[in-house]
């Protein structure tokens, strides 16, 4: 994990900590109860937990250059398309997601309200199961962001439906799942099986 210099007491944001101190303990709980599908998967929700207790600002933007978000992948109900945001500021293609907001009630809170605000489908409603996490590093414009700790979701949306891009995406597109964008083909192939494999596809 990324760590600031000095001890988490002195650097952690008094005030972020205060505002975000709902989504921090739901966070925790959250991860605590969930059963992780692997060996890797539990790596990772043990890192996740440790972040937590180590920087009470951990799931804020404006926590520590690490800190958790949240993400929701929508796809096809017969698993075999996905619907992606080509993201303006990293230029290449991803599931929905982004940083938790101090209104958001939960993980998967942020999880529907990313789904809805950049698919510009208002019914985008996932699962509440995770159905994958993944740690990585950002390459790109990102500010003081260094690490995301995502916690990935999935919704189930029929092709028909009409997206609508926002502000935040250079185009959003039906993608096959066989077929998806080179870039992130490699990260996103492990998260639409995650998908299929937690939705019974």
């Amino acid at each position: 994990m990324t760590e600031r210099t000095g001890t988490d007491t002195d650097t952690a944001d008094a005030a972020v900590a205060h505002a975000f101190a709902h989504l921090h303990a739901e966070a925790t709980t959250t991860l605590a109860g969930w059963s992780a599908p692997d060996a890797s998967q539990e790596r990772l929700r043990a890192a996740y937990l440790d972040h937590l207790q180590r920087h009470p600002d951990g799931v804020a933007k404006a926590g520590p250059p690490a800190h958790l978000t949240a993400s929701c992948l929508v796809i096809s109900p017969d698993g075999g398309q996905v619907l992606l945001t080509h993201h303006r500021r990293a230029k290449q293609w991803f599931q929905f997601g982004g940083h938790l907001e101090v209104d958001d009630t939960s993980l998967y809170a942020a999880a529907i309200r990313e789904g809805r605000e950049e698919s510009g489908i208002p019914s985008v409603t996932p699962e509440p199961t995770i159905v994958q996490l993944n740690q990585h590093r950002l390459h790109g414009d990102f500010g003081r962001c260094r690490e995301h700790l995502d916690v990935r979701y999935a919704a189930v949306v029929d092709p028909a439906v009409r997206p609508a891009t926002s502000e935040e995406s250079l185009d959003v597109a039906w993608w096959p799942a066989d077929a998806l964008p080179e870039g992130t083909r490699t990260e996103l192939t492990a998260l639409v099986d995650a998908a299929r494999q937690a939705l019974h596809h």
